[in-house]
């Protein structure tokens, strides 16, 4: 039980770290000239087809070709890239929780480690899905400014599930 409640802790610590790096994303998005309000930037409302999928939504294309057994609709392309990006983010904060309700002698590693951790694993999983190209073939800001999100995401993930772990019901 214990388990399954630190995992749970980890799952809502995700959505949290996921939400605070689409902030930042968000930021540099509006910095860099961008004009979508918050909501449609988030919702992805102008993917209307698979060619304007990001990343998420390519790999959940590949799935949903893999479980129907044929091309998904255009209309599946904003879905897909919404629940793919929610699910990595709350799927990466549960196995942090997991992980973190062991007991270790220098549980700020821990924290400190997880967003390059989730960082590097996409540079690993989407290329090899095809999604994605290899992380030598990315520049150095590009690979900076990804990071940074996810350091973001990892360090918010790792605060929220501290103070989660403080309530006792």
């Amino acid at each position: 039980m214990r388990l399954a409640r630190h995992a749970a802790a980890g799952a809502v610590a995700g959505v949290v770290g996921t939400g605070a790096m689409d902030l930042l994303l968000y930021r540099r998005y509006r910095r860099d000239g961008g004009k979508e309000a918050f909501r449609d930037w988030e919702l992805g409302t102008g993917v209307t087809n698979w060619n304007q999928a990001s990343a998420p939504g390519q790999l959940g294309r590949k799935l949903a070709r893999i479980v129907t057994g044929h091309e998904p609709p255009d209309e599946w392309a904003r879905p897909a890239t919404n629940i793919v990006h929610w699910a990595t983010g709350v799927g990466w904060g549960a196995l942090y929780g997991v992980f973190a309700s062991r007991r270790t002698r220098h549980p700020w590693l821990r924290a400190v480690d997880f967003g390059p951790a989730v960082w590097l694993s996409g540079y690993v999983v989407l290329p090899a899905a095809g999604v994605y190209k290899p992380i030598w073939d990315y520049d150095t800001q590009t690979l900076a400014k990804d990071l940074s999100a996810h350091l973001v995401y990892g360090a918010t993930t790792s605060a929220v599930f501290a103070l989660l772990s403080l309530w006792r019901p």
